[in-house]
């Protein structure tokens, strides 16, 4: 080192000499993370339409060979009368988005959204008045859409698909669609709220069901329950509309609607499943192509 250099020549030199370590660090961080990106799978791809049940490998090879649509499906937890869990709308979103996603061909399903305004929780108002609920505000919901549907964005997605299983999720996702395809406008990226999975989805599908499956309601319970929520959820799983103690105490039917025997009522959820997955489907594309 020349002696003649002053402190500040010498810490303008070490400054310099950092920069250029840094940007050769940088580089060769970014030529890493290149290589990572683009390295093959090890073993051979699972199979899933639940974006939560594929490797980030899977999830890659999936979009370039042709997946541009994801799903967001919302649901919530609420009060569903004295024989349904609260995660009722879950349970059946568990059964629907991968039937939408097969019949897209070309989709796959984000993780469901479980928490979606119920009501006030302070005073406590609507759904929230019964114990076990759980409300987000329509601040907190719209954000978590937004910084879900912007990370499907970076991942690669084309067609951000918002479906809701209850009527308090469809405004937020009218709201998060309509401002962030105006905040990306002109990229390759849009947000499409596809409120026909709710609204005439429920109603068509109770048509489908008295029309072509001969299944009426006689009566009304009273209850935050019917025949078409009772069959979708039994055919993820029957616990959860609680089956067996309803037989053990003779309380097997809905609204005038048995849902016993069990096989009976699990292929009358699946049609039903059928038919609303088609519809949405449907839906969907026409969304996309518009």
């Amino acid at each position: 080192m020349n002696s003649f250099m002053t402190p500040g020549a010498i810490a303008r030199g070490l400054g310099i000499s950092a920069l250029l370590i840094a940007c050769t660090a940088s580089a060769q961080s970014d030529a890493d993370l290149a290589e990572a990106l683009a390295a093959e799978r090890p073993i051979p791809a699972g199979q899933s339409y639940w974006l939560e049940e594929l490797t980030w490998m899977e999830i890659r090879d999936l979009i370039e060979d042709g997946t541009s649509t994801v799903i967001i499906p919302t649901g919530g937890i609420e009060e569903n009368g004295p024989y349904l869990a609260t995660g009722k709308h879950n349970l059946i979103l568990e059964a629907t988005c991968p039937a939408i996603a097969q019949k897209l061909g070309n989709a796959l399903c984000a993780p469901i959204v479980k928490f979606v305004p119920e009501g006030s929780i302070e005073p406590p108002s609507g759904a929230m008045l019964f114990p076990g609920s759980i409300s987000l505000s329509q601040e907190t919901y719209e954000a978590l859409l937004t910084d879900i549907a912007a990370s499907l964005r970076q991942a690669g997605f084309s067609d951000i698909v918002l479906i809701g299983d209850s009527g308090g999720n469809q405004r937020g996702m009218a709201n998060v669609a309509d401002k962030l395809n105006a905040k990306w406008t002109g990229g390759k990226t849009r947000v499409h709220f596809v409120r026909e999975f709710y609204d005439p989805g429920w109603v068509e599908t109770e048509d489908f069901t008295e029309r072509e499956l001969g299944v009426a309601e006689t009566q009304h319970d009273g209850y935050h329950d019917d025949i078409w929520v009772t069959a979708m959820m039994m055919v993820t799983d029957p616990s959860q509309v609680r089956f067996d103690q309803r037989v053990a105490a003779g309380l097997a039917s809905i609204n005038g609607v048995a849902i016993e025997p069990l096989a009976e009522a699990v292929a009358l959820g699946q049609a039903m499943i059928e038919f609303r997955s088609e519809f949405t489907a449907d839906a969907i594309r026409k969304a996309i192509a518009n």
